[in-house]
């Protein structure tokens, strides 16, 4: 069974030339404002108060950093989209969160979040887009699935999915979440696992990071 025994905060930043020491494989989250990534990783950690929840869209300013088992690291960014805030702070916003996606050395992965409540967004579609152009790894995961129950959320992921096909040949991973129920824990933190080893046996991934 996979499980996080144990999972800190180490801090923010707003460059990512001063986050942690790129020594351990890192995964992101980041998606819409109000998407659930605080409670996802709440979820993930087994942990009700690790990251902080907010009814406010928009309130993540940083790029919150969080070791887990003293093995990788979880990196929460801003979200897209609607915020309070204006077109010179949301710009800025922008430039940090594309620095750290394609700067950070031991990013091994960014999961992109999408409400399967919601029809296909635009701009959830030109996120996933634009992380293509890049050539930058990620997966999605589908969250909030239980207000809208199992059939309904499969019923979205396939609408999701075929929006996609009209830009990708082939489909990213993808997941299905309730950080209430706790569904896709076990999936997710399985391929975290499995993915954080294969990357520390890559030459390649090992002179990046000890670069």
């Amino acid at each position: 069974m996979n499980q996080v025994k144990e999972a800190k905060y180490i801090g923010s930043v707003v460059d990512q030339s001063k986050a942690p020491k790129p020594d351990m494989p890192e995964h992101a989250l980041i998606g819409r404002s109000n998407v659930g990534k605080s409670s996802l990783i709440n979820m993930l950690c087994s942990r009700k108060t690790l990251a902080k929840i907010s009814v406010t869209p928009g309130k993540t300013r940083t790029i919150n950093h969080f070791l887990i088992d003293n093995q990788w690291y979880l990196a929460d960014l801003p979200g897209y989209g609607y915020a309070k805030i204006s077109k010179t702070e949301r710009e800025k916003w922008e430039k940090m969160i594309w620095n750290f996606l394609k700067r950070r050395p031991n990013l091994v992965n960014t999961f992109i979040l999408i409400d399967v409540r919601l029809k296909p967004q635009k701009i959830d579609i030109e996120f996933i887009n634009k992380m293509g152009e890049h050539g930058l790894p990620f997966s999605l995961v589908f969250t909030k699935v239980d207000k809208v129950g199992a059939a309904a959320a499969d019923a979205s992921v396939e609408v999701f999915k075929n929006e996609l096909r009209q830009y990708w040949d082939q489909l990213p991973e993808y997941f299905i979440s309730s950080s209430k129920s706790g569904l896709g824990r076990e999936e997710i933190l399985g391929w975290i696992s499995s993915t954080n080893e294969e990357v520390r046996q890559d030459p390649g991934f090992l002179s990046s990071i000890n670069t």
